[in-house]
């Protein structure tokens, strides 16, 4: 049990380092498409390496269920977060937006890689704490790298008079820290119990709570605003600075962080009623958003930062409750392919909008987002292996 618990706050710094990495990244990109000279529907179709990332959490999640092997679920994680290390740092490079885009493709293609791998070993060392609150301290962890990142960010371009390839240069420091953190744990857990378990015959199906479960977070995800189209319009409309713009990012990583552990405590007692707010507060956004006073703004920075704490907590703790251990890494592959399917239709869909008028953004987010709340509050009702 102490064995499993340093591995899982050694896992916590990985996350930590490597979002200060890539969250830092992250805050700018849409601000830093429009600075090399792409349009709005560029900044939206960063949402693709999002697309291209959960494609690789299926292949991932997919090999990593048919070899169960302690090795290739290391190998994995180990590659993704190394992707990591050279990519973000390379933006500082860029000179046009096609290679930044690219560049941002490989990230996202990286997180991809390890994020199956990486989650079915924190599922397993975190039962004995409680997986809700297991994933909502993982979290904390997660946003506090996630809050440091814009910050550092910040300075950086303060700093540098508005350059920005110092801010992308100094996030190679967290970076290698995050691989340090890994290799320890790596060390000290070479072996995953869960993965190690001879798999059941009993097929790709993932069962019907798992696909209804699915369908609910598809809705949700589709009408939820990237924040490279937030970044983008903050720029483009000229509401505020560079620097605040990675500042309102930070914000919205800061409520991610207060949200996660309650919300996973929550999840643990209510199971998927727990995520009703979620699709309320996706709606929310793009009319505060888009109202242009710097109060609205913020506002959206903190909606968005309640939505993102929830995804990262209650549903990725909700994944090994809907199937068999033996099929975690594969249903983890699943969700991700299923979310990024939405989060990369749902942000071209929201970029083009964008483009012929930002006030779309509100209906259309509505219209997905309205549903979704339907049918969660049904499947509250009938999927009790939820609770």
């Amino acid at each position: 049990m102490r064995k499993a618990f340093t591995v899982f706050i050694m896992l916590g710094l990985v996350s930590l380092f490597a979002d200060i990495t890539y969250e830092g990244a992250r805050s700018i990109s849409g601000a830093y498409i429009k600075v090399l000279e792409g349009t709005g529907l560029v900044a939206g179709a960063i949402v693709i390496g999002e697309f291209l990332g959960y494609i690789m959490r299926f292949v991932s999640g997919l090999a990593a269920d048919r070899l169960r092997s302690s090795r290739v679920l290391w190998l994995f994680t180990i590659s993704g977060y190394l992707i990591n290390l050279v990519a973000v740092p390379s933006l500082a490079f860029a000179g046009r937006w096609e290679i930044a885009l690219a560049l941002l493709f490989m990230e996202r293609i990286g997180k991809g890689l390890r994020t199956p791998s990486r989650d079915v070993i924190l599922s397993e060392v975190v039962e004995g704490l409680g997986r809700g609150k297991g994933f909502g301290l993982h979290e904390v962890m997660d946003q506090l790298g996630a809050f440091a990142g814009p910050i550092i960010v910040t300075l950086a371009i303060t700093g540098s008079g508005g350059n920005y390839s110092p801010a992308f240069l100094v996030l190679s420091i967290p970076a290698i820290a995050s691989m340090a953190s890994l290799t320890i744990a790596a060390t000290m857990y070479p072996r995953v119990q869960s993965i190690s378990v001879e798999r059941p015959v009993i097929g790709w199906g993932l069962g019907r709570e798992f696909k209804l479960f699915s369908i609910a977070l598809s809705l949700m995800t589709a009408g939820y605003l990237p924040w490279s189209i937030v970044s983008y319009h903050l720029k483009d409309a000229q509401i505020v600075g560079d620097p605040e713009i990675a500042m309102l990012y930070a914000l919205a990583m800061a409520v991610d962080a207060i949200i996660a552990f309650p919300a996973g405590f929550l999840y643990d007692k209510i199971g998927i009623k727990s995520l009703i707010i979620t699709p309320v507060a996706a709606a929310l956004i793009p009319p505060a958003l888009l109202n242009g006073s710097k109060m609205y703004v913020y506002s959206a920075a903190i909606l968005w930062g309640v939505v993102m704490g929830i995804y990262e907590t209650s549903i990725r703790a909700a994944i090994p409750g809907l199937v068999h251990e033996s099929k975690r890494a594969f249903a983890y592959g699943v969700y991700g392919l299923i979310y990024g399917t939405s989060w990369m239709l749902g942000g071209l869909i929201i970029g083009a909008l964008h483009e012929l008028n930002p006030l779309y953004l509100t209906i259309y987010s509505a219209l997905l987002e309205i549903p979704s709340i339907t049918l969660i509050a049904y499947l509250s009702t009938t999927m009790k292996i939820m609770k």
